[in-house]
């Protein structure tokens, strides 16, 4: 058996958490999968050089409002699958392992087999039992698939082999109406794939704010084929790809089917009742507002144990985590206030604080513009209909309550308005006392804080 001063579980966000401070203590890195977790892996990063290269697909066969008439004449599917995985993601990943198990870190030990837990603080490891003084829970989730799929026996992806199909499908069904699911289903029709979208509820990505919301809706449905109120019922496979059965009776074919239904924290995979570690009803691992397990001298940071499924709030709650495990007597609060996020879709789709409704709700006197791309000049250049941002602020003090947009660039776009909600700046001021470059395509923002009436 081998001690340790800390061990971490997962080498997504986790392997973030050694720094320089930590040179002079023994530390052991647990990771079953691949360095770099979900994010790297088979999530954010690899997801967003596909979505870019649909980007350019479907804006080029898209154009004729620009007086310009492209084709997209070939996808070079495999093409595609190198330069996100061979040439890149790959060998990060394996890079990232190879530095910690290197020269450069010898006071890391690096495990790969699935850890759980069989008493406090103690840890099997494939053959090894290590213990560790103190211990971070950084195991991420994975894809929920539904028990009709899973019992069926056939053929379905995930995020996780979905981006590696051996060629491109001609059609996908895809289940769900979350990031996931219409992220991809951007990806594979910009490339030129028939897209069926399959989910439970009326509305896909149901969270955001009713006006982003309809737009989405509306623009989804004349994309895809969607269809919704619906459950598979059953999945089989066929000579050339899968039929799924609907619980309405409707039965689909297509070349393959994606599950994007959801992620599942990944703590009860770990025998935590043996280390004195509760979880929430949800699966998400408790953690009080620190990062304090319910076990003394146990962490846990991300997906695990996040209310936030977020690469960059798995990153900020690193640094809390590892400020407060050198700094105990000095904690810092895991930073969950104004978490933004962002879909890239076509159009793109970015959000922070509260909706329109959640500020009705909760009794602000509200001020609410709705600002058109269409109405500043780099929206003429565009020629888009469709881009809003719309901003919610509170009547009385100025104070931004909610910041959301539906269009090109809203991802960029949208940094100005969490700068302003994270350093609590008033927006009466804040287009006034400052330039906004003419005629960038921030004015859209410029104009609707200007819009915003605070008679």
């Amino acid at each position: 058996m081998t001690h340790y001063d800390l061990i971490i579980i997962g080498a997504g966000s986790g392997n973030s958490i050694p720094t320089p401070e930590h040179d002079d203590i023994s530390i052991a890195i647990i990771e079953k999968g691949k360095f770099g977790g979900t994010c790297m892996n088979v999530g954010c990063i690899p997801t967003k050089m596909y979505v870019y290269a649909a980007d350019v697909a479907y804006q080029t066969t898209h154009s004729q409002k620009l007086g310009i008439t492209g084709e997209v004449t070939n996808v070079d599917w495999d093409s595609i699958v190198d330069r996100v995985f061979t040439n890149r993601i790959d060998k990060i990943a394996e890079g990232g392992e190879a530095y910690r198990r290197g020269d450069e870190t010898p006071n890391i030990t690096v495990y790969d087999q699935h850890a759980e837990f069989i008493g406090p603080k103690t840890i099997k490891t494939g053959d090894d039992v290590i213990t560790g003084d103190e211990i971070v829970i950084a195991t991420g989730s994975r894809p929920h698939v539904p028990s009709a799929i899973t019992n069926s026996g056939a053929t379905y992806h995930t995020n996780e082999t979905i981006m590696r199909l051996p060629k491109q499908p001609r059609s996908l069904i895809i289940v769900g109406g979350g990031f996931i699911a219409m992220e991809f289903a951007h990806v594979f029709d910009g490339l030129g794939t028939e897209v069926t979208v399959v989910n439970r509820s009326e509305t896909l990505l149901r969270f955001l704010d009713t006006d982003l919301s309809a737009r989405f809706n509306k623009q989804a449905r004349e994309r895809f084929n969607v269809i919704t109120h619906v459950n598979v019922r059953n999945l089989e496979d066929t000579a050339t790809g899968v039929k799924a059965t609907l619980d309405n009776g409707v039965e689909l074919e297509a070349d393959a089917i994606l599950v994007a239904t959801g992620r599942i924290p990944n703590g009860d995979q770990m025998n935590l009742d043996a280390a004195g570690v509760e979880m929430h009803e949800d699966g998400r691992v408790k953690v009080d507002d620190y990062g304090r397990t319910t076990a003394q001298g146990i962490w846990a940071l991300g997906d695990v144990s996040s209310p936030h499924m977020l690469k960059h709030v798995a990153n900020a709650e690193t640094k809390a985590v590892r400020h407060n495990m050198l700094n105990p007597d000095d904690m810092v609060p895991m930073p969950h206030e104004n978490v933004p996020a962002a879909v890239f879709t076509h159009p793109q789709i970015a959000t922070v604080g509260l909706t329109e409704e959640e500020a009705r709700e909760q009794n602000f006197d509200i001020t609410v513009k709705v600002q058109n791309y269409g109405d500043v000049a780099y929206g003429w250049a565009m020629e888009d209909t469709d881009g809003i941002c719309k901003l919610i602020a509170d009547k009385k003090t100025g104070k931004l309550l909610g910041a959301h947009y539906y269009g090109p660039q809203a991802s960029t776009l949208i940094q100005q308005m969490i700068t302003v909600m994270a350093f609590d700046i008033d927006v009466r001021d804040f287009a006034q006392k400052q330039y906004w470059i003419h005629p960038a395509l921030p004015e859209v923002t410029e104009n609707a804080l200007l819009g915003l009436d605070f008679s």
